[in-house]
C-alpha cells in the first residue's frame, strides 16, 4: 500500500487534515459520508462522460454514451427509487456495448476515449459498490448539494482552448488522488466491511489520476508543470482550511454542520 500511496503523497501537497479524520470517524457522520461518497462516484463518471462527448467522439456516438448513463442517471432523478431493483437490473451490465468513434480532428481522441470509458466503468461500479453497502445498512440514496472543493478547484479553470481540456484533466487528477489519499487514511477507523472495500479502492483511483495527468501532458504542447504547481496549491488550500461543510472532500471542519445532504 505504502509503494502504491508514494506518487500520490508526492503529487498532493498536504495530507488530509486530523481534524477531517475526527469527524469522520464518528458514528453519526457515517451515514452522510456514505451518500456523499455515491454521489461522488457518479458525478466522477459524468465528468468523464462529458469529456468524452464534447471532445473525443462524433455525435452517433454521443448518444451511445448518454444510454449507457440513462439508468444511472434516471435511479438518481427520480424520487421513487427503488435499489435493491437497479442493483439487479445494472450489476451484469455495466458495459459499453457499441464501439465509440472517435473524432478525426483531435490527435488525441483515442487516447482520451480508452482512458475515460474505463474510469467510467469502473466509477459505475464503485457507485453500484457504495450503493449496495447502504441498502444492506438501510441508509437512502440522496442527491447532495456540491460543495466548495470541486467549485474552488473548477474556479482556477482557464476558458480558451485547449487550456480549458488541460486544465480540466488536471482537476481531475486532483480529485482522483485525493479521493485515493482520503480513503488510505480514514479506513483504518472503519469498520471490518468498510475498511476492506475502501483499501479496495486505491489502485483504481490511483490509476485514474495517472491517466488524468497523463493525458494532460499529452495534448498540451508545453510541460504543465506550472499549471499542475497552481492546483496543487489551490486544493492544498481548499483542502487544509476551515471549512464550514462537512462532505468527503471537505476541508477542516470548524463547525459540523448538516454534511449536504438534501
Amino acid at each position: 500500500m505504502q509503494q502504491l500511496l508514494a506518487p500520490i503523497y508526492a503529487f498532493l501537497k498536504c495530507e488530509t487534515p486530523d481534524r477531517w479524520i475526527e469527524e469522520a470517524k464518528k458514528p453519526e457522520h457515517l451515514k452522510g459520508l456514505l451518500i456523499d461518497h455515491c454521489n461522488c462516484e457518479l458525478k466522477a463518471a459524468q465528468t468523464a462522460m462529458f469529456l468524452i462527448r464534447k471532445y473525443a467522439i462524433d455525435k452517433q456516438s454521443r448518444q451511445v454514451l448518454l444510454d449507457w448513463a440513462k439508468p444511472y442517471e434516471e435511479f438518481v432523478y427520480i424520487k421513487d427509487r427503488d435499489i435493491a431493483s437497479f442493483l439487479a437490473m445494472n450489476s451484469k451490465k455495466n458495459e459499453l456495448t457499441t464501439e465509440l468513434v472517435a473524432k478525426k480532428d483531435f490527435a488525441h481522441s483515442t487516447d482520451l476515449i480508452v482512458k475515460m470509458v474505463r474510469l467510467i466503468k469502473e466509477e459505475f461500479h464503485h457507485f453500484e459498490q457504495v450503493l449496495s453497502i447502504m441498502h444492506s445498512r438501510g441508509i437512502e440514496y440522496q442527491n447532495v448539494r456540491a460543495g466548495r472543493y470541486a467549485k474552488g478547484m473548477m474556479k482556477q479553470v482557464r476558458t480558451h482552448e485547449p487550456a480549458t481540456l488541460i486544465d480540466k484533466l488536471i482537476v481531475g487528477a486532483f480529485i482522483e488522488a485525493r479521493s485515493c489519499e482520503r480513503f488510505a487514511k480514514l479506513a483504518p477507523f472503519l469498520d471490518e466491511e468498510l475498511k476492506k472495500f475502501y483499501i479496495s479502492l486505491l489502485r483504481s483511483e490511483a490509476r485514474h489520476y495517472q491517466d488524468y495527468l497523463t493525458l494532460a501532458q499529452a495534448i498540451s504542447d508545453l510541460d504543465i508543470s506550472e499549471r499542475v504547481a497552481h492546483f496543487a496549491a489551490v486544493e492544498a488550500e481548499l483542502i487544509s482550511s476551515d471549512d464550514e461543510d462537512f462532505k468527503f472532500h471537505s476541508g477542516a471542519p470548524i463547525s459540523v454542520q448538516a454534511t449536504g445532504v438534501a
